[in-house]
């Protein structure tokens, strides 16, 4: 009996350590998903430097409360799914929301962004951003237009100038 009780606190701190050290942490149901379906997900996952567990909601609850996120715990119940991404806060989000619409009994139902605790909208709201390079794209492409403008403007004087 003792052995198991301290099995258990060993899974809150390891799960406790991995809350605090994730950028992005979402919670999903997944009833009536084939082995085979998870397994792709874990695989679709594991590419992004993302893992999914499936952990008894007693011991994630915990693990919740003590790594500062307490209001995770109250959408921990039933069959729960975590997924736990360390480097791209969108990743995981993204690659669950995907999963979920071809897979129609995976609903997304909370999770952490940056330390903050966020509804199934929240998670899908981030999903739905485009994605990093993406957005480097389209802040550089923002950057060079008003560079563009000049550089036109410039050469319009220059050729006007030499006209003249």
């Amino acid at each position: 009996m003792r052995q198991s009780v301290i099995k258990k606190q060993q899974q809150v701190e390891e799960l406790t350590a991995k809350f605090q050290e994730a950028k992005t942490i979402v919670t999903f149901d997944y009833p009536g998903l084939t082995v085979a379906e998870f397994t792709k997900l874990r695989h679709e996952l594991r590419k992004e430097g993302c893992e999914v567990e499936v952990i008894k909601n007693n011991i994630s609850r915990r693990a919740s409360i003590a790594a500062g996120i307490g209001e995770l715990a109250d959408s921990l119940t039933g069959a729960k799914a975590i997924v736990i991404g360390y480097d791209d806060v969108v990743a995981p989000a993204k690659i669950v929301y995907d999963f979920a619409k071809t897979n129609k009994v995976v609903k997304i139902q909370a999770g952490v962004v940056e330390g903050k605790v966020v509804d199934a909208a929240g998670i899908n709201a981030l999903a739905t951003l485009p994605s990093r390079e993406t957005m480097l794209t389209m802040l550089a492409a923002g950057m060079l237009a008003p560079v563009r403008d000049i550089a036109i403007g410039l050469n319009m004087l220059v050729e006007e100038g030499l006209q003249n």
